[in-house]
């Protein structure tokens, strides 16, 4: 049956789109494409617009499936092997992470993304609105990698990553590069980012002349890989969780509001 289903006249409750996000089915941007395409009924009607407010008690279904309540947040440190894409569905076929995490995990999303030659840490978390908070340059989480390349690294190519380039007419923001060591005709690199544009080391590498041929992310904000193993998955405390994004949990309105640490 289709239609808009009633809203209470005070508009309480929230976005349809903010609660699917939340109760980790999808981003918000993938919520409001599943409504444009009908997919999403709330109280038995199908929903046509993502505007539309849900109260605590609404009973949302996708695709004929109930959606459960959005739980507490949650987060999980990933450490991504080369060869798996960053996405839910490739059209192509190709492996994705989410099909190598194992089978007792919730549905998760993914914080940012890797591409399908690089590795190391990647956030998941159950709560796509938290997603989307920490991938957001706004945030200030500086995104660190190891990176090893082929070629002549010049020290004043570095210095001017520091202040940031154009390339091809896209403006990348200042990025923190230092030289670790060289090895016959590749070097490592330590490279700091804070915006995290679609392959954007490489992008800047290649414009110094440089040939990427291995890079590592071992850092996002305050989580580290650490030593964790390639395909390894593991959850952050919900102590270390607090302390870190307390600002960005769902809390008491009663609660003094605390900020979040920062990396």
């Amino acid at each position: 049956m289709s239609g808009q289903p009633n809203v209470q006249d005070h508009g309480a409750g929230e976005r349809i789109a903010k609660r699917l996000a939340r109760a980790g089915v999808c981003s918000r941007r993938d919520a409001e494409r599943m409504i444009a395409q009908g997919r999403v009924a709330v109280d038995g009607k199908v929903l046509t617009s993502p505007a539309f407010l849900v109260g605590p008690d609404a009973k949302i279904a996708v695709d004929g499936k109930p959606v459960a309540a959005a739980e507490a947040p949650r987060l999980w440190r990933y450490h991504k092997p080369t060869g798996l894409l960053t996405t839910h569905r490739d059209p192509q076929g190709r492996p994705t992470i989410f099909e190598a995490l194992p089978k007792d995990l919730p549905r998760v999303v993914s914080v940012g993304r890797l591409d399908l030659n690089s590795e190391g840490l990647i956030l998941l978390t159950n709560d796509g609105m938290l997603a989307r908070h920490l991938e957001l340059p706004a945030t200030g989480w500086t995104r660190r990698y190891r990176v090893r390349v082929f070629g002549t690294v010049r020290t004043e190519d570095l210095a001017r990553l520091a202040k940031g380039v154009t390339i091809e007419g896209v403006r990348y923001g200042p990025v923190a590069a230092t030289l670790d060591r060289v090895q016959g005709g590749n070097a490592w690199l330590t490279m700091s980012l804070k915006e995290g544009k679609n392959r954007e080391v490489r992008k800047l590498l290649e414009h110094l002349g440089l040939r990427v041929n291995r890079l590592i992310r071992v850092a996002y904000g305050p989580f580290q890989l650490g030593n964790l193993a390639p395909g390894a998955v593991q959850e952050v405390s919900r102590h270390v969780l607090k302390d870190q994004l307390g600002s960005l949990l769902p809390q008491d309105p009663s609660a003094p509001r605390r900020t979040a640490s920062k990396a």
